[in-house]
């Protein structure tokens, strides 16, 4: 399916069969397509470039299709590379996570830190906990996959 190029967001690179490769969903997936492109949110004079995720009803392009800049992809990325490697030993806490100190990393960025820490918030927190670490578990293969594929990219980048 052909990603739509007459909206705001103006795709310049594509992934038009992003349904094939999309975990989980691989073969049955609403996300049709991944692109690169003009940001729909740019202004006169300013352009920012963003990924998008593009989803199809079957009848329609979805509103639900998600627009992000390229930094917000890169953080996202770090956010699961981060609780991934947390994940490894969690098993070590009764509850999958130091109760005492919440708080995983804080990674320098940008002159400040992303911090990163479990959601004591969350009402449902031990429920939701072991089933994160379940399903991390099991995608492991589908993760493990594309985490070794950026790595080898990353290191042809000189990273």
């Amino acid at each position: 399916m052909k990603i739509p190029t007459t909206l705001k967001h103006k795709p310049v690179i594509v992934c038009e069969d992003y349904e094939n490769i999309d975990g989980r969903n691989a073969h049955n997936s609403d996300a049709k397509g991944i692109s690169l492109g003009l940001a729909q949110w740019n202004d006169r004079g300013k352009v920012d470039i963003s990924a998008k995720v593009w989803r199809h009803t079957g009848e329609k392009w979805s509103r639900q299709s998600e627009e992000l800049p390229l930094h917000r992809v890169l953080d996202l990325a770090i956010l699961i590379c981060r609780a991934k490697l947390y994940f490894q030993d969690a098993y070590r806490f009764e509850k999958l996570y130091d109760q005492s100190n919440p708080m995983i990393d804080r990674i320098g960025l940008q002159g400040d830190a992303m911090t990163v820490a479990i959601c004591e918030d969350n009402e449902m927190l031990d429920k939701d906990i072991a089933l994160f670490n379940q399903v991390l578990s099991e995608d492991g293969e589908i993760l493990g996959e594309r985490l070794r594929t950026l790595a080898r990219i990353l290191k042809e980048m000189g990273y």
